[in-house]
């Protein structure tokens, strides 16, 4: 069974990504307000998928 955590985080890399490809104001640097949401949700769940993998 996939870890849910991760397929969570690879699905909002994808999104994230998607939006940056079509969206003219986001860039590197600054986002659009609904590039900000997808980049925090996705280095959110990136933080919990690395947390919860790392070595006690």
């Amino acid at each position: 069974m996939p870890d849910d955590v991760y397929s969570r985080y690879q699905a909002a890399h994808r999104a994230h990504q998607t939006h940056t490809d079509a969206c003219t104001s986001c860039t590197d640097h600054t986002r659009c307000p609904q590039g900000t949401r997808l980049w925090e949700s996705f280095t959110r769940l990136q933080d919990a998928y690395l947390q919860r993998n790392r070595p006690r």
